[in-house]
């Protein structure tokens, strides 16, 4: 459990999805070989591993939110055997792994209604196969539109500090024969006012209730650059992603991360001063009257935001883990 908690906090896995599908995984992998002496005592130690787990990272809600699933999915079992329910552990991580596929697929079915044939879509950090249990949101929209002979090319953020970009969108693209550049972040309003651009598309970590989206740093400015050049601006993440107990996107919680990470590429190659101080949110916030629409499994829903959230939270999922 210990070595999927570094690895989540190390950025060795990343995206939100993964992240709670890694967490479930941990927390079976951290129970599987403890003895209890009652049901009472399994359920204590379980709290206590899911807050560890949960503490990695604060700010994509997918990993709190697949650890209580699977939590409130136990729940319902107060006297069952311990050995039942940690094999029932690993059930819930495989169910949470399968369910985020489905989810993934629904993303890409609905994101076609927003990319036109030949589409130029911008994109940023990494929201693929690397980043999710099946072919990825924002990415798996454009793989979607690809194998469907849309001929779309993509342009992709190298998204500093850490490059998922440059590293992992731009490899998976290549892998799929998706036409691609890399551009450096601080490129992608000249490529818009070039008239290179027209659909930019990202992923999300965390979105409150009223539309507002935390996705990687950088993302707020794309926002900003697309709204003035009059650019459709989608965000595609499932609808687990939404956190409806923070009301505005000022409350969702932002982390810090080192200083190193920005005097340093991958804390190596020095390209500062050492002494030189950083400032290094991993995540900013777009504001929900930068965003034309938010494509999930469930549809795309489109403003008002906060009765169409509401609306489309409620609606019962096509599956989401085994009754």
């Amino acid at each position: 459990m210990e070595e999927a908690f570094e690895a989540i906090q190390k950025l060795r896995v990343r995206g939100a999805p993964l992240l709670g599908i890694t967490a479930a995984y941990g927390l079976y992998l951290g129970m599987r070989g403890l003895t209890f002496g009652s049901p009472k005592e399994f359920f204590q130690t379980l709290d206590e591993k899911i807050a560890y787990l949960a503490s990695a990272r604060p700010t994509a809600v997918n990993l709190s939110w697949a650890l209580q699933a699977v939590r409130a999915k136990l729940q319902g079992q107060p006297n069952a055997e311990s050995e039942t329910l940690k094999r029932q552990l690993l059930d819930l991580a495989i169910a949470l792994q399968e369910d985020d596929r489905r989810r993934c697929e629904g993303i890409a079915e609905q994101g076609q209604l927003v990319v036109p044939h030949g589409a130029r879509i911008l994109t940023h950090c990494n929201t693929g196969a690397l980043a999710t249990g099946g072919i990825g949101t924002a990415l798996g929209v454009i793989y979607r539109a690809h194998l469907l002979g849309k001929n779309v090319k993509v342009f992709a953020d190298e998204t500093r500090p850490i490059l998922q970009g440059a590293r992992l969108t731009m490899w998976e693209l290549a892998r799929a024969g998706i036409p691609a550049q890399l551009i450096c972040d601080s490129m992608a309003a000249a490529l818009m006012q070039q008239g290179q651009v027209e659909l930019v598309l990202v992923g999300a970590d965390r979105i409150a209730a009223d539309g507002s989206t935390a996705n990687k740093i950088g993302t707020y400015g794309l926002a900003i650059a697309a709204h003035y050049h009059r650019l459709p601006f989608y965000v595609a993440a499932p609808i687990s992603t939404f956190d409806l107990t923070v009301r505005k996107g000022k409350e969702i919680p932002i982390e810090l991360r080192g200083e190193e990470e920005v005097r340093r590429v991958f804390n190596q190659t020095l390209i500062t001063l050492p002494e030189a101080r950083c400032w290094n949110p991993a995540f900013d916030v777009t504001p929900p009257e930068l965003i034309s629409g938010i494509i999930t499994e469930r549809g795309i829903i489109r403003p008002p935001y906060e009765q169409n959230i509401k609306a489309a939270a409620s609606m019962p999922p096509a599956a989401v883990l085994p009754r």
